[in-house]
């Protein structure tokens, strides 16, 4: 079975590749496939920008498409920064120093935060779409804590400040396979994979 992974995030593309890979499916990214226009993420929720992504993928290319939404929701920031993750700081600049901003501003945010109030989670909806119409989706949370001061150079956007529930080390200061075996992604898509074949 050949899925299209609707992703121009070249670190996020590289993780689900090793999760959807590992199934033994045929994984096409969008480099892979003719340009087509993309709408913009206008979403309220996670669940229905990873629909819209899907959705357009599968109508513009024929493919059975794959794609996600993920973020994090802090507890003390009302569930914010959620579905505006990836851009909390502003659009501009490269990912890299968006990644950093986003991640300084948040910090910045929770600094006069108790330790007690700094729950986080990260959620990841993953949607899977036909060109007829058909459509998956399932979401998942991985539950955390942010620190104070970031650890680690693993992983990207927010992993140097969470720490996941039961863990003493940072979401980037564990190695990939051991991310990949429990990350909210992880969860979501290994929820979604045994269901591809509905689609097929």
């Amino acid at each position: 079975m050949k899925v299209l992974l609707a992703t121009r995030n070249d670190a996020k593309l590289a993780e689900l590749r090793r999760l959807v890979g590992a199934q033994g499916i045929e994984v096409v990214g969008l480099a892979d496939v003719p340009e087509f226009p993309e709408a913009p993420e206008t979403g309220a929720t996670f669940e229905e920008n990873a629909r819209a992504k899907a959705r357009d993928a599968a109508a513009a290319t024929g493919l059975v498409a794959v794609a996600d939404d993920s973020g994090l929701t802090v507890d003390a920031l009302n569930g914010m920064p959620g579905v505006l993750s990836a851009r909390w700081s502003g659009r501009g600049g490269a990912r890299t120093e968006r990644d950093a901003a986003n991640l300084a501003l948040v910090l910045d945010q929770m600094a006069d935060v108790s330790e007690e109030r700094r729950g986080a989670a990260f959620v990841c909806a993953a949607a899977a779409a036909h060109p007829d119409g058909r459509e998956i989706v399932v979401v998942e949370r991985w539950p955390g804590t942010l620190i104070r001061l970031p650890r680690g150079t693993n992983g990207f956007g927010y992993d140097p400040a969470f720490v996941p529930e039961g863990e003493s080390r940072t979401a980037a200061e564990m190695a990939p396979e051991e991310k990949d075996a429990v990350s909210h992604r992880a969860q979501a898509l290994r929820a979604l994979l045994p269901r591809l074949t509905e689609l097929s």
